[in-house]
């Protein structure tokens, strides 16, 4: 098992080396190109949330294994604002400039996401790709 990489974002950069190490661990993985691209996709989404909403945070990526299965975990941890209303925001007619734009997409390409929120304290959303 490779180690944990963490990427500490607060610049536009941070997202690139987020999303090249993201990369890089998929493809030790095992992933197809397909798959690289979707979780590198996320990671990006996951980053760009950080800067828009928290200002700074950072992206954990690991390789984890479970039920004779491997994959990928990602984590996004701010401590900035939080969301309110974690429960709408993959609702279809549920859009805010203020909360989640992208994780509906995100959301997409992952087999599973997590958000946990606290006004006032930060968000931490946790997504896993498994190898298929």
């Amino acid at each position: 098992m490779s180690e944990t990489k963490i990427v500490e974002i607060v610049t536009e950069l941070d997202i690139v080396t987020a999303r090249k190490l993201g990369r890089d661990e998929a493809k030790e993985i095992g992933f197809n190109d397909v798959d690289q691209s979707r979780i590198t996709t996320a990671i990006g989404e996951l980053a760009k949330n950080i800067l828009l909403y928290a200002r700074a945070g950072k992206i954990v990526i690991e390789e984890i294994e479970g039920n004779d299965m491997k994959g990928i975990s990602i984590s996004s941890i701010d401590s900035g604002q939080g969301m309110t209303e974690v429960h709408k925001i993959f609702e279809d007619d549920y859009s805010s400039s203020h909360t989640g734009g992208g994780l509906p997409a995100v959301k997409r390409l992952v087999d599973s996401i997590d958000i946990q929120s606290k006004v006032g304290q930060g968000t931490t959303v946790k997504v896993v790709k498994w190898l298929s």
